[in-house]
Parts: structure tokens; sequence; C-alpha cells
């Protein structure tokens, strides 16, 4: 947690010189990188080991699209089952995911005088809504099954 400062614009417009005390939930977010996914547990732990030699908590955000599922939506739920797997193990590093998710999976094009689907992305390409229900039981249950492990490392 270090104090930043930087110029930047008020709400009127003029420019000003900011200062911040810093952010203690600091976190880092694994998107994957050069069309090389990095979710996996190894990677997790060199992104981990890198935090706590400078100093910061480590704290671990997982972009289940981009790179991390080389841009093709329905990978997601591969990325998932494996960030999944590593929650339950007991994994307390990483703090949150990110999903790409709409009611209608795939994304449009906006091209002139064509409708749009109702409900699909017009960026990038999403889970649909019925992939994405069970994906955030699945996480939910990984939860669980972490706080059980939790659970039984203090009982001995």
């Amino acid at each position: 947690m270090s104090p930043h400062h930087f110029l930047s614009l008020t709400k009127a417009g003029h420019s000003a010189i900011f200062s911040t005390t810093g952010n203690q939930d600091v976190h880092i977010i694994l998107r994957g990188g050069n069309d090389r996914p990095n979710y996996d547990a190894v990677s997790v732990e060199q992104v981990a080991q890198g935090l706590v030699k400078a100093g910061l908590r480590p704290n671990i955000m997982i972009d289940f699209s981009h790179a991390n599922s080389l841009k093709q939506c329905q990978r997601q739920l591969i990325v998932g089952e494996d960030v999944g797997k590593q929650i339950a193990s007991g994994d307390h590093r990483i703090m949150g995911v990110m999903i790409e998710s709409h009611l209608v999976a795939g994304s449009q094009k906006i091209i002139p005088g064509q409708p749009l689907v109702y409900g699909q992305s017009i960026t990038d390409a999403c889970l649909s809504w019925d992939d994405t229900v069970p994906l955030l039981k699945d996480l939910a249950t990984a939860v669980q099954q972490r706080r059980l492990v939790d659970k039984n490392r203090s009982l001995l």
C-alpha cells in the first residue's frame, strides 16, 4: 500500500494534482497475456510470490475471458472449473473472478438496418445466462469446500 500522486481533471474540467493514501485492498487481475492463459495454479503461485516479495497482499482476481479463454467465450467454463478446483483445495489468494456473461451467448456486430438480438453483447463474446448460472453455483460450492478445508485445518 503506497500513496500515489497524479495529474488529472476535476469535475469542472480543470487540471489538478490528486493524492491518495493507497489502497489496502489492492489486487492484481490475471487476464492472460500474449495469448497465453495465466489462471492455472502455477501462474497463481508465481504472481502471489511476486506480490509478497513486493510487500503486497497476494490478492488475485482471475478474468475467465480474454487471453485466459483464448478469446473463446465457452472456454470460460474450462477456466472456471480449474479455478474452482484451486479454490476448493483451500487457495485464499484467489479473492474474485471476472466472467463475461449476458443473456444470450456470443456477440453481435452493429450493422445499420439490421435488428440487434436482444440480450446479446455488442462488445466481447459472452457466456449465456444458462451457462453462467451453473458456473456461479460451482464456484459457490468451491468456496464452501474451501471453508471446510479451513475448518479441518483448524481442528488439527
